[in-house]
């Protein structure tokens, strides 16, 4: 195993802390304390608690922006590259499902520098994708008389509010859930002359542990 530098320490013990106490109750001096560093350590990776933020930020969002043109390149249809895409986003929501968490609840107490830095790769990565979508529409792949940023910005925000109820211990992996929102997106804007690549991706079945995993008498909140 490969030996993590300080910097990686520093963000993983921030997360652990920020998601027990949140941000503004976590003290540079606690998060050194706690993983046996110095305040100049802390300070020769990052230059306030503010870019630590960013960073956790910076880490999920680099790394879907980053699959993502991978799989754009290395497919060659729409259908094929979208699927490939959803599962790069969702699968995110697995690995850095605390980092997300503490980024998404903390975010508003980012100075606006960090946030225009934020927006231009989150821009970057929607970018990704609403390409692919304007090309399955060229193509006849997807329905052209679906607004393809509309069609984006629901993907995208559909995804998005898995941190709030994913539960890695929960019922479904995020494999599963994966072909689940990729049934759906595919059975919304794929054309019916397209419906024959598509029909590969979608669930061919239900399995036991995909009937009743939402407990429609819990809160909002809770985590299936």
């Amino acid at each position: 195993m490969v030996k993590k530098t300080l910097k990686q320490r520093i963000v993983d013990s921030s997360v652990v802390l920020f998601q027990e106490d949140g941000y503004h109750n976590v003290s540079v001096d606690r998060i050194v304390e706690y993983i046996g560093a110095s305040k100049g350590g802390f300070y020769h990776n990052f230059k306030s608690k503010d870019e630590l933020l960013y960073e956790i930020h910076d880490v999920f969002i680099s790394y879907v922006i980053k699959q993502s043109q991978e799989a754009y390149d290395k497919y060659d249809t729409p259908i094929t590259r979208l699927c490939a895409m959803l599962q790069t986003l969702t699968q995110v929501f697995d690995m850095y499902q605390a980092h997300i968490t503490v980024f998404y609840e903390e975010s508003r107490s980012l100075p606006e520098e960090y946030s225009e830095i934020i927006h231009k790769k989150r821009d970057q990565y929607r970018d990704i994708l609403q390409k692919v979508i304007e090309d399955g529409q060229q193509t006849k792949d997807f329905r052209t008389e679906l607004p393809c940023t509309i069609v984006t910005m629901a993907i995208v925000g559909m995804i998005n509010w898995t941190y709030k109820w994913f539960k890695q211990s929960g019922p479904l992996t995020m494999e599963e859930i994966t072909e689940v929102f990729t049934d759906m997106v595919l059975r919304a804007i794929v054309t019916e002359q397209a419906m024959e690549e598509a029909v590969q991706f979608m669930v061919k079945g239900v399995t036991s542990s995909m009937t009743g995993f939402i407990n429609f008498h819990d809160k909002p909140t809770s985590r299936y």
